[in-house]
């Protein structure tokens, strides 16, 4: 017998699954995308490190006809090592695989190929320069990083961007250095940095840096600076109170609940001063004697 989902614990919004999305990686997402399709690029997605689904729902809506979306995680399976287990154990124990794919059919009538299992999977299941677009967020220590920034290179295709998770955080020491050594040593060119995530192509970059400029000096929500390093230009990127993109609501969101106009429950001010006098004369005459009180009655029936 097959339970129905509880579809109050299930996503009504994509702001509703827990993740690391931050509205700057949202916005960078939807327009690197969208200009590769707007370019004609085809080509498959790649996300090596899903959590919940948060940022693979994002990049699932922009699936094409005749391409192909592969996701890895571990989920609940084992770690290739006692580092990588203990480091799984401690930030993800709660993620499993049951929780990524009802998140991700709340906003999707179909689920990306999903390989489970460690990153080192990706090589032999994703062909060689096949992906537009791949996303790695998976393990943070460097030998694994390294290895994947390594499989992103054999499966990106000519205009493909990569997308480096956490490659300056304090705790992620390991991704900062596979990223920045990547950069010196490995022909990783950077398009922009964002707070926590470095965008780059193994192609030249300078066409869509320039596109990206003319897009971020257009907006009043992004604070902009370029630096050069060791040759190259560095386009950094912060958020100024900027909005996330349009996303549509989850099959379970149901439909918009309009606003009511209720008519004012206060009354006008003349009658509630008319309400309060009237009320102020019955409690004194109430607290009178009974005879002055009989005497005031009678002269106002008289009156």
């Amino acid at each position: 017998m097959t339970t129905a989902p509880d579809t109050a614990r299930l996503p009504h919004r994509l702001d509703d699954v827990p993740g690391w999305f931050p509205v700057l990686d949202q916005v960078l997402f939807e327009w690197l995308l969208s200009r590769q399709e707007s370019a004609g690029l085809g080509g498959d997605l790649l996300e090596v490190g899903v959590y919940l689904g948060k940022s693979a729902i994002f990049v699932g809506r922009h699936l094409r006809a005749g391409e192909r979306y592969t996701v890895c995680d571990l989920f609940e399976g084992d770690a290739p090592d006692d580092a990588n287990r203990a480091e799984s154990t401690k930030s993800y124990g709660t993620l499993t695989r049951r929780a990524f794919e009802q998140n991700y059919r709340a906003f999707h009538d179909e689920l990306p190929r999903v390989l489970q299992g460690p990153s080192s999977l990706v090589p032999a299941q994703v062909e060689p320069r096949s992906c537009r677009f791949v996303h790695i967020d998976a393990s943070h220590l460097y030998e694994h990083v390294r290895d994947d920034i390594g499989a992103a290179r054999e499966a990106l295709k000519p205009g493909g961007v990569v997308v480096l998770d956490d490659f300056r955080s304090e705790h992620t020491p390991g991704v900062s250095i596979a990223a920045w050594e990547a950069v010196l040593n490995r022909g990783l060119k950077p398009i922009c940095l964002s707070t926590q995530k470095l965008y780059g192509t193994w192609d030249d970059p300078e066409p869509v840096q320039e596109e990206l400029l003319a897009m971020a000096r257009e907006r009043r929500d992004c604070h902009l600076s370029v630096q050069q390093a060791a040759g190259h230009r560095i386009i950094r990127l912060k958020s100024k109170d900027m909005k996330a993109p349009p996303f549509p609501p989850s099959r379970y969101a149901g439909p918009p609940v309009p606003a009511l106009h209720r008519a004012p429950t206060t009354p006008p001010a003349p009658a509630t001063a008319s309400l309060s006098r009237s009320r102020g004369r019955r409690i004194a005459v109430d607290l009178l004697p009974p005879a002055l009180t009989r005497a005031l009655r009678n002269a106002r029936r008289s009156g």
